[in-house]
């Protein structure tokens, strides 16, 4: 074991001299990685190949050859023979390794970046068009490693450059779907160590290649993988592929008359009778919830059961003794009221007895005298009554009209408030912007507007206006400025005239709102008329001169009114 590790150390050496190409290193490690393999092979001793492997590991010859299988295509100046037979060698050297306490740096970490070399250069050899034996050799690198660490199967299935190698023809994409089912067929167990997610992503890459391809060779295999992958793992695939819906008529429809109907057959059957067995188990698995939810609630109500009849039974006492309580209650009402009734008959049946035993004292003379005194007080008392209930009636209306018109005019007050402000705000706007409209500078001093206008003069000397002159130039500018006068003054104008307009408005609407809301004339007295006074003179004349007129026509005789009913017919 000595010999090898010497040997190992001294091409670790040559390796990491400089003054090597990248072409000598390759075939260098071909060579000796070759010779180790070769001599470890033929010992007696099993072990001895293993230790090897572990040495070459540890001593980081292996770290050379990922470096070497990463480069760009112009390092290995198209030497991808050589290439591909060190990409061979390196996954029979990971294969075997006891790295004792790196166990976990090797498989987190060394062994995914052997397996993103290989795809890196199958990708390339697929990119370059190399012949198809390299690449299938690279693929069977990648298989070979596959077969002891299956761990590494999602970290392939998820890397762009597998994916681009599925996407690049039909030849690559068919051998990458031979390297699984290869897989799967020289390691029977290789299917059982991975998760369910692994799984999925590989029955997603052969049922992907069935929908995107029409080539009868990948299809073929892609329905093979998914047989040999159901026929290993029975339970788990046939569970996995209720997930793709619609494969069985995607096989029927596109994949029968192919050459391999045999197998598309069982794959259907396959699916059809999961998925039957699925609608069973679901029906079973449902029923099964049913009965122990069932089962649960008539526990729980069993439980309750007792509860709920003391709880009934303690209700209905409750309500029968609050019935009972009702029923006296009222019984002692109606008896209270028929006493009282009695009372009042009795008393009234005493008064008209003692009222009749006076009649009987008073001389007959004074007898009718005192029952019209009695009903005359009556009659006194009545009056009382009903004119206090007027009187009162009368003062709420009043007090609510007070209350109502106090409202009104404290609103009316708030809103010409609101208009007052918004005018002089409005006012205030328009005036603001009238004065922006001037033309001119503002706030410079004597100096400041000299050197201006000796700017501008310069200016206008050097670049002198070839339509119009100087004086054209004042004369415009002094129309236009009249012109923005003349419009302020017209937008003035409008603005008084619609406030006056809005004003007549509103007062006529409050004179209006007060008409409407007038007492009747009934009620109307002396100082309430000042209210319907309008505080405009205009309308007032014509008020009055509307009410002269109308009284005018009322003192004329009837004849004289036939002629304004004619008219106005």
């Amino acid at each position: 074991m000595e010999q090898y590790e010497g040997a190992v150390m001294q091409l670790k050496r040559q390796v990491e001299d400089e003054r090597m190409t990248c072409d000598e290193t390759v075939n260098l490690l071909n060579n000796a990685l070759n010779r180790f393999v070769n001599m470890a092979a033929v010992q007696k001793d099993s072990s001895v190949l293993s230790r090897v492997k572990s040495v070459l590991y540890q001593s980081g010859v292996l770290h050379h050859c990922i470096t070497l299988l990463t480069l760009d295509p112009p390092s290995l100046r198209g030497n991808w023979s050589a290439a591909a037979t060190l990409a061979s060698l390196t996954s029979s050297c990971c294969v075997g390794v006891e790295p004792s306490g790196l166990s976990e740096t090797f498989h987190r970490l060394f062994l995914p970046s052997v397996m993103d070399s290989l795809l890196l250069l199958a990708s390339q050899l697929a990119r370059r068009t190399q012949p198809v034996s390299l690449f299938k050799k690279v693929m069977d690198s990648v298989s070979r490693i596959l077969r002891t660490h299956a761990q590494l199967t999602m970290h392939i299935l998820s890397s762009a450059h597998y994916e681009f190698i599925q996407g690049s023809d039909a030849t690559t994409a068919l051998l990458c779907v031979q390297m699984w089912i290869d897989t799967c067929i020289a390691s029977s167990d290789y299917l059982s160590k991975l998760c369910d997610d692994s799984i999925l992503l590989l029955l997603n890459e052969a049922v992907g290649q069935l929908t995107v391809t029409s080539d009868t060779a990948v299809g073929g295999a892609s329905v093979r993988l998914i047989l040999q992958m159901s026929n290993q793992l029975p339970l788990q695939t046939s569970r996995l592929l209720l997930q793709f819906k619609g494969l069985d008529s995607l096989l029927d429809k596109d994949w029968r008359g192919r050459g391999f109907d045999q197998e598309v057959h069982q794959l259907i059957t396959l699916i059809q009778s999961c998925a039957n067995t699925s609608s069973v188990e679901c029906v079973r698995a449902a029923c099964v919830i049913q009965a122990a939810w069932r089962a649960y609630l008539t526990r729980r109500r069993l439980k309750t059961l007792n509860s709920v009849v003391s709880m009934l039974q303690r209700r209905f006492r409750a309500r029968k003794e609050q019935q009972q309580q009702q029923r006296a209650a009222q019984q002692w009402e109606e008896e209270l009221n028929f006493q009282v009734c009695i009372q009042r008959q009795q008393a009234r049946t005493k008064f008209h007895q003692k009222q009749r035993q006076l009649l009987q004292l008073l001389p007959p003379d004074q007898v009718q005298s005192y029952l019209q005194e009695c009903e005359r007080r009556a009659a006194v008392l009545i009056q009382s009554a009903w004119r206090g209930f007027l009187i009162r009636r009368h003062l709420d209306f009043q007090r609510r009209t007070l209350r109502h018109m106090q409202t009104q005019q404290h609103a009316a007050r708030t809103l010409q408030k609101a208009v007052r402000h918004f005018l002089q705000k409005r006012c205030a706007a328009d005036v603001l912007v009238s004065r922006c409209c001037w033309i001119g500078q503002k706030g410079l001093t004597d100096s400041q507007r000299a050197v201006w206008k000796t700017q501008v003069e310069e200016y206008v000397r050097l670049h002198p206006s070839m339509g119009v002159s100087r004086e054209q130039c004042e004369h415009l500018h002094v129309d236009v400025q009249r012109r923005l006068q003349v419009l302020k003054q017209q937008m003035m104008q409008r603005m008084r005239e619609h406030q006056k307009i809005e004003s007549l408005l509103a007062h006529t609407h409050n004179q209006l709102d007060l008409l409407k809301e007038s007492l009747p004339l009934s009620d109307v007295k002396m100082t309430d008329f000042e209210r319907f006074l309008s505080p405009c003179g205009t309308m007032a004349t014509q008020a009055r001169d509307a009410h002269n007129a109308r009284l005018q026509d009322h003192k004329l005789p009837w004849w004289r009114t036939l002629d304004g009913m004619t008219a106005g017919l």
